[in-house]
């Protein structure tokens, strides 16, 4: 599915008799002289790619999920359940940060963390790929490779 689209960009890409936009001969680009105003009109052509986004993988692993499943009252149930879980934890975070020294705590404790991580694997050669290692084993734990 193809569609066009044409832009109006303002004179803000120019400096006196200047543009900073250079013609691209795969990009139509034309200038357009409206009184003192001056405005490119681009025209981009969007075309269907077979690029798999990863949105568009997730919405069909739903559907896979929904097609294929026995019992769709447990997977509403799961998709409700998913929804409070949200909102409680959302209220929780709000309730902990009104609370006066919890707040600047919690603060001083992921900066002394982050300071840490810092320091135990960024800092040093051998550390960091000890780091890269550690990346990769998990991650191939959890693919299951």
């Amino acid at each position: 599915m193809a569609s066009a689209s044409a832009i109006a960009l303002p004179s803000l890409f120019f400096n006196g008799n200047r543009t900073y936009l250079r013609k691209n001969p795969y990009v139509p680009v034309s200038t357009i002289t409206r009184g003192r105003k001056r405005c490119f009109t681009v025209v981009a052509k969007a075309v269907e790619d077979d690029f798999d986004s990863s949105s568009g993988s997730f919405v069909k692993y739903v559907r896979n999920a929904w097609n294929n499943s026995e019992d769709r009252l447990a997977l509403v149930g799961l998709g409700f359940a998913a929804i409070a879980t949200f909102w409680a934890s959302t209220s929780l975070i709000a309730a902990i940060d009104k609370l006066p020294f919890i707040p600047s705590a919690l603060e001083f404790i992921g900066i002394l963390f982050s300071w840490w991580f810092i320091y135990r694997y960024l800092l040093f050669k051998p550390d960091r790929e000890e780091l890269v290692r550690n990346v990769k084993n998990s991650i191939s734990d959890i693919l299951g490779q």
